[in-house]
Parts: structure tokens; sequence; C-alpha cells
């Protein structure tokens, strides 16, 4: 590498749990590196293109879109779609000049680094999930480098391409005190704490079971931080306030994700990557309830690398209306049993998952 500042794009979106990996990655860069010139690339109309400038960083938009699941008009514009974002995706490679090129899955990264490969340009492409991205899988003989998080990837990319590094997550993730947190939310040190979480847009099927647990969680004294996601904060805020019950707080978004954590006994979660990794990292007892509207059902794959190590307990999307609150009452009330699923949990968080990363893009500028 020359002295000259390096230039990275990194490219993808869609969901948090592709873009939240991609801002910590730009993060360590930026922190070795403080005068790295970063482009991110992402799909129009997605929350990439929002999020990224919210963490301070140059994004420009692709009209891109996946192809639907069912039949739709949409997938006969997908072909020209595709066809005009490569090009673009070269214009923008042409005039940026990038020493290297980072996709982290969703469709926007597609373009990008079809243009790269074709010119050469050093590629990685990071892969948060145990079951491959469809992105991902067909540019993966493409790529230089294939930065995955979980063991047995090998069904999926060429062996000789794939280093483990975990995925990238904040570590100020798992630095919340819990006497700051319980200050922080008005809960009470001497009470049990549940934390409900189905994501930034909140899970429909939480929702509801938590709704219908909430007298059984009054009854039992357990204090309950429930994020409902911004369509269902209406009705969860009604339903909380009716109990008049210090215990029960609705938020609809969670900012301090690490205060959160630190205030929790046990966590009920959704199990997109980027939250089997933070609960991994803060070592937290947790029940999974993967959705079962996602892409080759990899959320239920992400929660079995936990479950198979007895590191999480999984209730299935549809027994959770009937089991999710029995299970998590029994939970709540066995500290033994809280402190075995946090300590085997803990041996599968990877906290250097960034730097690793970073290290190995760094090698292929190099080289």
């Amino acid at each position: 590498m020359t002295n000259s500042p390096l230039r990275v794009i990194i490219s993808g979106g869609g969901t948090g749990g592709h873009i939240f990996p991609a801002v910590a990655i730009a993060n360590e860069l930026r922190r070795r590196q403080p005068d790295s010139e970063i482009l991110f690339v992402g799909a129009n109309g997605r929350m990439e293109m929002t999020r990224v400038p919210e963490a301070g960083y140059k994004i420009v938009g692709l009209d891109i879109t996946g192809l639907q699941r069912r039949l739709s008009p949409q997938n006969l514009l997908f072909p020209l779609r595709v066809i005009r974002s490569v090009r673009k995706a070269g214009r923008l490679i042409e005039a940026f000049r990038p020493d290297a090129v980072v996709g982290v899955g969703g469709y926007a990264s597609a373009p990008v680094l079809l243009a790269a490969t074709s010119r050469a340009i050093p590629s990685l492409i990071q892969e948060q999930n145990s079951y491959a991205g469809l992105v991902n899988k067909l540019l993966a003989r493409r790529v230089n480098k294939i930065c995955v998080a979980y063991d047995g990837m090998e069904k999926f990319f060429p062996a000789t391409k794939m280093v483990l590094t975990g995925n990238p997550v904040r570590t100020e993730i798992a630095s919340g005190d819990r006497a700051e947190a319980l200050t922080f939310f008005g809960l009470n040190p001497d009470k049990k704490t549940l934390l409900v979480v189905g994501g930034s847009l909140g899970a429909r099927t939480l929702n509801l079971a938590t709704a219908a647990a909430l007298p059984r969680l009054r009854e039992a004294g357990v204090q309950l931080l429930w994020q409902t996601g911004k369509l269902y904060f209406p009705e969860a805020q009604r339903e909380a306030e009716a109990y008049q019950s210090d215990n029960l707080h609705a938020l609809e978004f969670i900012k301090r994700m690490d205060l959160a954590y630190a205030a929790a006994d046990v966590v009920v979660s959704r199990a997109g990557a980027l939250s089997v990794s933070e609960l991994c990292l803060t070592g937290k007892a947790s029940i999974l309830v993967p959705s079962p509207n996602v892409a080759e059902d990899h959320q239920t794959k992400n929660a079995m690398a936990l479950v198979s190590k007895g590191a999480a307990v999984l209730i299935t999307d549809e027994h959770a209306p009937e089991r999710l609150y029995d299970e998590a009452l029994r939970l709540l009330a066995d500290p033994v049993r809280q402190q075995h699923l946090s300590a085997r949990v803990r041996e599968l968080a990877r906290p250097d998952a960034t730097s690793a990363i970073v290290d190995e893009l760094l090698k292929l500028i190099k080289n």
C-alpha cells in the first residue's frame, strides 16, 4: 500500500442486519486510518439511505430491487434494473477508484461486486448468517475473500477463500453498566427483568404473545422492557398503561441497547444474525423465536447454531403464543439455568470480528 488515503466502497443493505455490520467495518477502517475515504452504495428507498448518513458516511443509491417470491410485474423489470445498476456501479468505480470493495449482502451489493471483480479490484464479502444469502452465493467464485460468522460454511463457499471471523458488532453493546441501566429505565434492582426485542421494526408474533402475557408478568412481579417497533407501539403503550404498573415498559425503539442488555436477566428475541451476535457478546440467557418470513428459514439455522451447543432456548413462531411465556417465566425463576446458558453463549462470542475482517481487507489491498 502507498501512503495515499485508503479508498474503499462498501455495498449492500436492505436490513439492519446488513447495515450495522457495514458501518462497523467502516468505523474500524476510519479508526485505523482516519484519512480513509469510504463510499457506501445501497438501494434507493431502503433503510441504508438514511441509516448510513446518520452514521456519518456518504451513500449513493442504485435503482435495484430483489426478485419477488410471487409472480409480479416487477420481476419483468428485474433484468433491466440489474443491467442499469451494473453500469452505474461501473461508473461509480471508475470515478471513485477504490483500492477495494466490500459487500455485506443484500441485492445492492451484487452490481457493485460484479463491476469491481470485472475490473480486478480486490473484493471481499461478509456473510452474517449460517445460511448464505443468494447474492453472496452467486458472487463467491468472483471475489477474493469471504468472511463468515459460522462454522460449516464450506457447503456454500470455496473453502480456500473463507476465513471465520464472526459478525461485526458494536463492542460497546457489551459495556453497559447494570446500575446505570436500572436508573435509566426506572427499574427495581430487586426484581427480575425480561427484555423482549423483535428487531427495529418489531415482530408481530412477539408483540401479540407479550400483550397476552402482561397479566402473568405483572402477577409474577417481572419487569418488562418491550421494544414493540413503530406499528404496534400505540397499542402496546395503551395495554401496558392499563395495568398502571411501574414494571411494564413498552418502548417503540431502544436506542441504548447496551443498557437494555445490562438490565436484562433474560432476553426474548428474533434470531437475526446481528441479534444472535449481540447475545453472544453480552452473554445473555435467551429464548429465540426465529422469524418464519425470511429466505431459506435462515433465522432458525442461526438459532440452532446456539441451541445445538446449549447456549439458547428455541421456541418456534408457531408455538410462541402458547409456549413462549411459560418458558420465559420458568427461565426467569431458574438462576442456575440462566448462568449455564450465559456461560455457553459467551463461549461463542467473537469480540474481535470487526478487526479480523479489516485485517483481511488490508491484506487484500497490500497483496
